[in-house]
């Protein structure tokens, strides 16, 4: 009896694993991996042409608004398998149309089903739906690019598959399915997170059915999906406010033909917004397949190294105040024209002077005296803690410059000019946004963000960061050094950057570029407002007269923008 039992044991455990074994076969099959035969199948059925022009994730700024200008719109679909006469199809839907018919005609050179890269209105739908053409159907398209893109530098470009080994490499890397007609991302986000973003099929499709044989089964209709979904694209979330962003591009567009803007959240340090002059569409069908990459209007500008002029007198005097070398009523003397090493940029000088006052009027021959009490390695421990040796972006991981040194600080004759911003002083417009933000923040400094987080079609999205704040400066030397960047806006040589509503802080800068006489990068960076600062914002005007004259009014006018558009008072 007891080997009979044991028998049914045994037959039932078997029975029982191949049942689980059958289920979880099943469940791999119209679960895990349905989604793929469900469109194997349709493929397998039909003849087909996308309704998404590129089937990738989307690059969202923060309130999950697309910064490509993502938007659907009708297209026509031709299927030239149906087509009693191409030629007079073509020619009537260009004059429905108003387009040239030969951009009609080279479309439909082969027999596979296409879409008119042409949009199509309300009228103009029902006017091609009236004529009843056999073979032509309207049906909604996504298109990735509109015409309001916002951030190209962040967002980055496409370009084409460069031949089969990138695109094995790019298979075997990311483990998705590439082929040579692919469009893959470039520089800027599209780029580095190309894996995240890749899709493997396009949200819908047009198709004309066909038998076992694939002959078209002329008798049914066509079909127009455009309810699937593609669980292997995720979305990709930037801390960039659109409505900044937007307010930023403006002004910029009227003020700045070459420099950056940076637009940083004081509390968090996320960046708000971004944007790099010159500039491009990165529309792949406005960009040009030929355009050099390394073109001017590709480098963003707004993470590349600069001179950073006197906004580095923020450190010096941090330092200063910090080490007790000076206080804000320590009396100098400036001679002006006469000063060595360095002289003033006011002849005649400023004579007896506070440094407070001097910090207001950006007085050289002064913050050239304090970097000589303080020394190059106190210099450079405090621009360590303010972040100028971190070129890192939360979620951005694009290369550092190498060329970046703050040890360059201590070389042989560099102090005096390293205080005043100049010599191997080399900072980008964002870590000057980070260096302002420590000051704004109360002392902590907080890296920079870009990303928040991937977010996929299934599953939990992947947050990233924020980083934890760090203690840069003491709250009391914080407080000085603000003291100092208000007067700079109050009764100094930032006066065109003051903002009425709620006030500003901030420092000028007008570095002379090295080699190019005469030529001068003009920066700007503060806050808004002086009591619990929100903003931080840097403004670099490459080839500018002087921080007062071209940065400093662009910060005000950003500023107001921001905060005409907040939807709380800044102050």
């Amino acid at each position: 009896m007891k080997e009979i039992n044991r028998r049914l044991v045994w037959a039932l455990s078997i029975l029982v694993f191949f049942f689980l074994a059958a289920a979880v076969r099943i469940w791999h099959i119209q679960v895990a991996r349905g989604e793929y035969y469900a469109r194997m199948a349709l493929a397998g059925e039909t003849v087909q042409v996308a309704l998404e022009d590129y089937p990738r994730g989307r690059i969202l700024d923060r309130n999950l608004l697309p910064l490509t200008g993502s938007y659907a719109a009708n297209r026509v679909v031709l299927f030239p398998q149906l087509l009693e006469d191409p030629g007079a199809v073509a020619g009537r839907l260009a004059v429905i149309m108003g387009v040239d018919p030969g951009a009609v005609q080279t479309v439909l050179s082969g027999n596979k089903p296409v879409v008119l890269p042409f949009p199509v209105s309300g009228s103009l739908r029902e006017a091609v739906e009236r004529e009843g053409l056999k073979g032509v159907i309207v049906a909604p398209y996504s298109c990735r690019y509109g015409p309001r893109v916002l951030a190209a530098h962040v967002v980055g470009h496409l370009g084409r598959i460069e031949g089969p080994a990138e695109m094995e490499d790019l298979s075997r890397s990311n483990g998705k399915s590439y082929r040579l007609s692919d469009w893959i991302g470039r520089q800027g986000l599209e780029y580095f997170y190309e894996k995240e973003l890749k899709g493997t099929y396009p949200y819908g499709f047009a198709g004309i059915c066909t038998d076992a044989r694939g002959n078209l089964l002329t008798g049914l209709p066509a079909l127009v999906n455009t309810g699937l979904g593609d669980s292997t694209r995720c979305d990709i979330v930037t801390t960039i406010d659109s409505g900044i962003q937007a307010v930023v591009k403006r002004v910029m567009d009227r003020r700045i033909s070459k420099g950056a803007v940076v637009v940083m959240d004081t509390a968090s340090g996320d960046i708000l917004a971004m944007a790099s002059r010159p500039s491009y569409n990165p529309d792949p069908a406005l960009l040009g397949h030929d355009s050099p990459y390394n073109d001017e209007r590709f480098i963003n500008q707004a993470i590349s190294c600069f001179q950073p002029g006197s906004v580095f007198k923020v450190v010096v005097a941090a330092a200063a105040l910090s080490e007790g070398v000076v206080k804000p009523d320590t009396p100098f003397q400036c001679h002006g024209a006469e000063d060595t090493p360095l002289r003033c940029w006011k002849p005649e000088g400023h004579g007896r002077i506070t440094f407070s006052q001097a910090f207001a009027q950006s007085c050289n021959p002064v913050f050239v005296r304090i970097g000589e009490d303080l020394g190059a390695q106190r210099l450079i421990a405090y621009a360590r803690k303010m972040g100028l040796d971190n070129q890192s972006v939360l979620g951005f991981p694009a290369a550092p410059d190498a060329r970046q040194n703050l040890d360059l600080i201590a070389g042989e004759y560099n102090l005096a000019n390293s205080s005043i911003g100049q010599g191997p002083i080399l900072a980008t417009p964002l870590q000057i946004t980070a260096m302002t933000n420590t000051v704004a923040s109360g002392g902590l400094y907080i890296e920079p963000r870009l990303v928040k987080e991937i977010l996929p079609e299934k599953g939990q999205a992947v947050a990233i960061g924020p980083s934890e704040p760090v203690r840069a400066l003491t709250p009391e030397t914080a407080r000085q050094v603000g003291e100092l960047m208000a007067g700079v806006t109050r009764e100094g040589v930032g006066r065109p950057a003051w903002v009425t509503q709620g006030g500003s802080a901030g420092k000028t800068g007008s570095a002379e570029v090295a080699g190019e006489n005469g030529v001068v990068n003009a920066w700007f960076s503060g806050y808004i407002p002086l009591e619990k600062p929100r903003y931080t914002i840097t403004v670099l005007v490459r080839e500018g007269v002087s921080g007062a004259v071209s940065a400093a009014p662009v910060f005000s006018e950003i500023a107001v923008g921001i905060a005409s558009g907040s939807k709380t008072p800044i102050e």
